[in-house]
């Protein structure tokens, strides 16, 4: 059976120095930034977040929190009110309701929110776990913060393996979790980057995590604003196959099968699933 109820929040609102370039020209009048699109899915065994945003203490952290680099090139809003925490709060929802998380990635605007689920079991791929505790390449060592996990999350940690679904390799459902659930790996962004498929109707969500960036990449002639296009390429940890992936997410896309995919931080596709909701 399909989660009863599937909520799109925004969990952190960016506005990058180099804004111009991440629309295209012809929309720029119409651009409002970046959002970080989550999902928070009611199941009979509870509350389900798919990414948190950012969180309370980087709400009130700041650039010792965040990292100077996001600080400064990001620009987040820090917006109390746009935590998970809050927002599941105004929906009269309660912390502890949140029995689990599920990440695309531990990147600093996906993983804040761990520490105000403290009781959640936190589901994510070994190798993104394990990219995150070492940070050993030069792109890990700002992206990722420690303090959002020092809380000791109990981890559910999984290896690429499991069936084939719409495509995609070694497609697992997760621990306690309804099997409408789905953790699909899609490294390339980072090491243990994946995409989370959740049964909605006679259909499904899959949210492509930053395996892309801006809608039109998933058009039938694919494009991407000159920012966003440098910006993929420069965090990828492998470039190659990131943009593979994109490949195989734009045949979804518009494939016949009844999947909505959408990525993390374009705010058009987050309007739109909230207009559905």
């Amino acid at each position: 059976m399909a989660a009863a109820r599937i909520h799109h929040l925004n969990c952190a609102s960016m506005h990058p120095q180099a804004g111009f370039t991440l629309e295209h020209p012809s929309r720029s009048s119409s651009y409002r930034g970046l959002v970080c699109h989550c999902l928070l899915i009611e199941t009979e065994g509870g509350l389900v977040l798919v990414d948190t945003g950012l969180g309370l203490a980087d709400v009130s952290g700041g650039p010792a929190r965040l990292g100077r680099m996001f600080w400064h090139v990001v620009r987040p809003a820090l917006a109390e009110h746009e935590t998970a925490r809050r927002q599941i709060e105004h929906l009269g929802f309660d912390a502890d309701d949140v029995r689990h998380i599920v990440l695309t990635h531990l990147d600093v605007d996906h993983a804040g929110g761990l520490g105000d689920f403290p009781r959640a079991r936190v589901h994510v791929l070994a190798a993104e776990h394990e990219a995150a505790q070492t940070r050993r390449h030069f792109k890990e060592r700002d992206r990722y913060r420690p303090a959002q996990w020092a809380h000791a999350p109990d981890w559910a940690l999984y290896a690429p393996e499991g069936e084939r679904w719409q495509g995609f390799e070694s497609v697992r459902a997760l621990v306690d979790l309804p099997p409408e659930i789905l953790l699909i790996p899609l490294a390339g962004h980072t090491r243990g980057h994946a995409a989370i498929a959740v049964a909605q109707g006679d259909g499904w969500l899959l949210h492509a995590g930053d395996a892309y960036f801006h809608r039109d990449q998933m058009s039938t002639r694919p494009c991407c604003p000159v920012g966003l296009r440098l910006f993929q390429a420069a965090m990828a940890l492998d470039n190659s196959q990131r943009r593979a992936n994109v490949v195989r997410l734009q045949e979804l896309a518009l494939g016949d099968n009844g999947v909505q995919v959408f990525c993390s931080h374009d705010a058009v596709e987050l309007a739109r699933a909230q207009a559905q909701q």
